[in-house]
């Protein structure tokens, strides 16, 4: 019988091919020598420097768009993506937002939705970290219905031009491409828009107290004018974008596990060394119960998101589906890291440990790619057949 470990209770690890471990040692690995020794520094100063560095090598490592195909795409299964985003966040929520935004959003959008032209013209650059991209969907004061976005797209003979804004959107005053979806009257569009056009700019958002290790941006579309070839020709309507989010909330339901493991490792070392009345503080019955707790939901979460990656893989996810754990996941994840954050006692709010950083990365986690409220009635809707949006 194989021992208990405090790491793995349930044996997860078993579930994992000899493939899937490789590449969760090799982001693992990545994540230790290149983020970990400055992560703390970095959300101290509300900063990412390095980001263009740093994306070559997640691009040298298979990282940037992993479960797409061809065009220097790694071609790796979901569960392997799920993984890699796993340590990524583990990490950091903001390192593992740049992957999600580049390969989730921006690559699969192209990759899904985009002409051969556009794939050749971004995709592979953007699969090596040459390129950075970011998506435009969000706007000032529309974000959980998309539908009722502002940003208008027209037609001015074969060009289009663009007039808006987007707001909160990871990478984008260092991306070379933008995504960017706007209303037009086809309905809705998404176009590939190079940055460096005429009255595009994106001001970087400053004065953040989650998220602080990335690089957060307003986009501004002041009359661009694109050729005809820049409109992605695959989709029309919102099931372009909530496609390319359903794929993101994937990547979601795995990272916020790795914030979530992170934390729950903090306070179990901490409480095995930590001595209070005469004794290390694991050995009390509350603490106990609270490690118990939090790896209880840990490992549940990770069983959880292997389940849903299986079924990626097998074609057969569902969104409503995703909407289960991602609402799941994140909100656990939070409530593991408050916990951890009590057993650390004052040094929980330190960023000698992790925990605080990780709780409140987790509170933008919560709120982007759908809030707590857009997944629950994505769910009752699909348990009573009843449409509570509208």
């Amino acid at each position: 019988m194989s021992p208990f470990l405090p790491t793995d209770p349930l044996g997860l690890d078993e579930l994992l091919t000899d493939e899937d471990r490789a590449v969760r040692d090799t982001v693992r690995g990545w994540a230790a020598d290149r983020v970990l020794p400055h992560i703390a520094e970095w959300y101290e100063n509300g900063e990412l420097p390095g980001i263009r560095d740093l994306a070559r090598e997640l691009g040298s490592i298979g990282a940037l768009g992993m479960s797409l195909t061809g065009y220097g795409c790694a071609g790796a299964s979901a569960v392997q993506y799920g993984l890699a985003c796993l340590e990524l966040e583990a990490a950091d929520s903001g390192i593992r937002s740049l992957v999600s935004v580049q390969g989730s959003l921006a690559m699969y959008a192209i990759w899904k939705y985009g002409s051969e032209e556009q794939k050749q013209r971004w995709l592979p650059g953007m699969a090596a970290g040459e390129l950075i991209g970011c998506f435009g969907l969000t706007e000032p004061d529309v974000g959980s219905d998309p539908a009722a976005m502002r940003m208008y797209a027209k037609r001015d003979g074969t060009d289009w031009v663009l007039t808006g804004r987007k707001m909160w959107i990871t990478n984008g005053s260092v991306a070379a491409v933008a995504v960017v979806w706007a209303q037009t009257d086809e309905g809705i569009r998404g176009f590939a828009v190079p940055t460096d056009s005429a009255g595009f700019s994106a001001p970087e958002i400053k004065h953040k107290w989650s998220l602080r290790a990335s690089v957060t941006s307003e986009l501004v579309m002041d009359d661009v004018r694109l050729p005809a070839d820049a409109v992605l020709p695959g989709v029309t309507g919102l099931k372009g974008p909530l496609g390319c989010l359903s794929h993101a909330r994937y990547g979601i339901i795995w990272g916020s596990m790795g914030a979530a493991r992170a934390s729950f490792e903090s306070a179990l070392d901490y409480a095995r060394t930590r001595e209070q009345f005469g004794k290390p503080i694991g050995g009390f019955q509350l603490t106990q119960a609270k490690l118990a707790d939090m790896a209880l939901e840990l490992h549940k979460g990770i069983l959880l998101a292997h389940h849903l990656g299986r079924r990626m893989d097998a074609g057969t996810l569902r969104p409503e589906q995703i909407s289960f754990g991602k609402l799941n996941n994140v909100r656990e994840a939070i409530e593991i890291c408050r916990t951890a954050r009590t057993v650390l006692g004052a040094n929980g709010i330190s960023l000698e440990y992790p925990v605080m950083r990780h709780a409140t990365n987790l509170e933008s986690v919560l709120t982007y790619e759908g809030t707590v409220e857009m997944h629950q009635l994505v769910l009752g809707k699909a348990l009573t057949g009843l449409d509570a949006f509208r």
